[in-house]
Parts: structure tokens; C-alpha cells; sequence
């Protein structure tokens, strides 16, 4: 099966460069070489294997804070088409190599093999999930409640009425093969193929995060208001442990598989312009009131005028917060969800909701602890596992409870 996966909105033109030969849909030649797109077109390699093509300024990490151009090149069939806001590229390739991409875009592909092929499997559960699940919350939306002194929202998997998946991280990193310089991915995935995360017959919703910051969270925190049996909280960490989400626990650097300094490991498992983010475990930012004040106003559009408090409401079980109340001069709110807090509070996104508030010297100082929503699979520790000689099924037992890995046909 082929994965249609778009790559860049909204362009006036598109310039290409093929690798190789093309043919359009009328079956004209394209030789190799740079070419300008204005009107749709669809281009589909004589060769797979011989065949790519390379785009310029292509966004990545899009309202996050790595948020980058880059130059990618990608295998398969290449569809340009025409949507209102302007010209679409989309990426046509086989389910495997997409999932090659992925694991070496989202980590890196000199990653321990066990981790690319826990990550393989997880990668392939989560795009096949809503197509393959009987459950009645196969998909999660777009929701909240809302009303004059409270903002609850949350954002569920994007629906995309032109290809399946977005190549950025609001559905997963697919960088082509720009980031594939290892065998070791590829291996991986021939290694899992066919391979899913399964909960009682069931394909997983297999979630992930870059760092759960000690311990992982539930489901509900993020998105809608139900548990999910197989992503729930866990100890980052060999055995069992008494830790739960607590202040202190966020205060503190208690052991754990994510929690590593190691600078050559982290080298090895992180893309390059991840490996600009070191304090991922626990992390540090402060706002002047005033500030702050005007950082909700541009983000959220309310306006609270200078902040006096912040209140924790309710945390989930890694000590993210997913409702916060926020007093300024002017009036309050209280605000949610986990993703909602982080965009709000932030000139990009917070690492995470699992914070704490402290007042020192008229600033607001937020002590914080991992990246990204902490759901499912942490990319972080895993990788510290697999370093450790975990194998990919103790890796993906450990951050689904009660799952098992099942070989699947499609």
C-alpha cells in the first residue's frame, strides 16, 4: 500500500529537482534537472530505487521551537495540486519506506537498532490505527469548553483531505530519505515488517513523545476525556517506583531512562537540530507580569493585563498540567489542555505542561520537566533502553502495559 503524504501548502510555485527520469501522467519524459511548477502535475520515477527529487524550503517543526527551512529529498511518486490557498506537494511511497523515513526524521537513523525497531513499529501502528480499529474512539478531535472565564481545548489528529499524513511533527517527522544515511533503519523495519502494537486483538493509538520527563502520562490529559487502556502512566525507569507527579518530583532530578547527560549517546539518538534542545529532563523560563500579560494576549487574544498569579488546577500523573488558572489586573481564565498551556505560554510551545510556578523577584519562574504531551512511548528513554540491551518488544511492553506486538496483514 502507498502512503500519500503532503510536504508543503499554500506556494505560488514549486521548483523541483529530479534525480533521475519522471514521467507525467500524458507520459512525458522529465530528464533529470531543476524545473519551476505552476499548474498541477503528477511525476512518477521510471525507477524507484534511482528516482528522487529534492525541494527547497521545506518548514519543519512548524510553531515549535526548532521551527526550520530545509532542502529534503524524497523517493517515489511526486503530485503537485491546486487548493485555494495555493499550490500542494504531496509525496506518494510505499508503506515501508515511509516508515523508514520516519524513524530516522523523528530519531536519529544511527539510533541503537532496537530502538528503530520498537520506533518502526510504533510508527506504522499509528498511521494504520484509525483505519484498523474497531473502537468507537479510533480517531481523536478537535474539542474544548469554552466560555467567558474558561479555555479548555484540545487537538486531535489532523484530517487531510488530500494525502493520509503531514511529513512535520503534528503527525509524524517524514523527512524523506534526507536523514536516511544509516542501513540500520532500513534493517529495522525489514526486521518488523508487518508489525504492529496491539491491545486485545486491536491496533494501538501508539503515541509518543520526545521526553515524559520521568514518568509518562495518560491519554486524557492531552485529548478527550477517556482513559485508554494501554496508554497509561509508567515509571521511566527500571522496576517499580514509588515516584508520582508531584511538585517535588518536578523540582527534583530523580532517575530515569530519559534523565541521561551523556553527551555521545545523545549525539547518537537525536537528529542534529534536536540536539539543540539539552535540557529536555528539566528545563527553566521566566516572565516579568507584564510580559506575560502580553504573551497570552498576542497568543490567545484575551486580554488579562499584567499577570498576578498562576494556579495549578488539576495534573495528571506526571505532574503535567491540564487546567490553570491565570489571574491578571484585569480578569482570569482558566486554561487547558496540556498543548492550549504550552502555546499560551510561550512565544513557541513550552517543552511541556509539567511545571511549577515560583514568584522571585517580581518574575514569574517556570521549573519544568520533559518535552512534548508524555503519552505513550518516551523517544528518550527508549533509546536509552535499547542502549542499555533492551530488546524492542521489553521497550514497547514497557510503555504500553499489557500491549503485545502482532504481525498483521494488510
Amino acid at each position: 500500500m502507498n502512503v500519500a503524504v503532503g510536504l508543503m501548502e499554500g506556494r505560488r510555485e514549486v521548483n523541483v529537482e529530479l534525480s533521475g527520469e519522471f514521467k507525467d501522467t500524458a507520459g512525458k519524459l522529465y530528464a533529470p534537472g531543476p524545473y519551476q511548477f505552476t499548474t498541477p502535475v503528477t511525476l512518477t520515477p521510471s525507477d524507484f530505487r534511482s528516482g528522487a527529487f529534492a525541494v527547497d524550503d521545506v518548514t519543519i517543526g512548524i510553531g515549535f521551537h526548532w521551527e526550520r527551512n530545509e532542502r529534503q529529498v524524497f523517493r517515489g511518486a511526486l503530485r503537485i495540486i491546486r487548493r485555494d490557498a495555493g499550490l500542494a506537494v504531496i509525496n506518494d511511497v510505499p508503506l515501508e519506506e515511509y516508515v523508514t523515513s520516519v524513524i530516522s526524521s523523528e530519531m536519529s537513523a544511527s539510533c541503537p537498532l532496537e530502538l528503530l525497531k520498537a520506533h518502526a513499529v510504533i510508527s506504522r501502528s499509528w498511521l494504520q490505527f484509525p483505519k484498523m480499529s474497531s473502537s468507537s474512539n479510533s480517531t481523536s478531535k478537535n474539542g474544548g469548553k469554552e466560555s467567558p472565564h474558561q479555555l479548555i481545548r484540545w487537538y486531535g489528529r489532523e484530517s487531510h483531505a488530500d494525502f493520509d499524513v503531514c511529513a512535520d511533527d503534528h503527525c509524524q517527522r517524514y523527512q524523506g530519505i534526507t536523514k536516511a544515511f544509516s542501513d540500520s533503519a532500513s534493517k529495522a523495519v525489514s526486521a518488523t515488517s508487518g508489525e504492529f502494537v496491539t491491545y486485545d486483538g486491536s491496533v494501538c493509538d501508539a503515541r509518543f513523545s520526545k521526553s515524559c520527563g520521568g514518568i509518562t502520562e495518560i491519554y486524557s490529559t492531552a485529548w478527550e476525556d477517556y482513559d485508554v487502556p494501554y496508554l497509561k502512566s509508567v515509571y521511566d525507569g527500571a522496576g517499580r517506583s514509588s515516584y508520582n507527579g508531584s511538585e517535588d518530583f518536578i523540582r527534583s532530578e530523580p532517575p530515569a531512562y530519559c534523565n541521561t547527560r551523556d553527551s555521545k549517546l545523545i549525539a547518537t539518538i537525536l537528529p542534529g537540530f534536536d540536539q539543540e534542545t539539552r535540557d529536555f529532563y528539566r528545563w527553566r523560563v521566566e516572565y516579568a507580569a507584564d510580559e506575560l500579560g502580553e504573551l497570552i494576549k498576542a497568543r490567545l487574544a484575551i486580554d488579562l493585563g499584567a499577570i498576578l498569579d498562576m494556579q495549578p488546577l488539576a495534573r495528571g500523573p506526571s505532574g503535567r498540567i491540564y487546567r490553570l488558572k491565570i489571574t491578571g489586573e484585569r480578569d482570569h481564565l482558566i486554561l487547558g489542555k496540556e498543548l492550549e498551556i504550552r502555546r499560551a505560554l510561550s512565544r513557541s510551545h513550552l517543552y511541556s505542561s509539567g511545571f511549577v510556578v515560583d514568584k522571585e523577584r517580581g518574575r514569574f519562574v517556570l521549573r519544568g520537566a520533559g518535552w512534548g504531551h508524555g503519552v505513550g512511548l518516551c523517544q528518550i528513554g527508549a533509546a536509552v533502553m535499547a542502549s542499555e540491551g533492551k530488546s524492542y518488544r521489553e521497550i514497547l511492553s514497557h510503555y504500553y502495559p499489557g500491549s503485545a506486538v502482532a504481525g498483521i496483514s494488510l
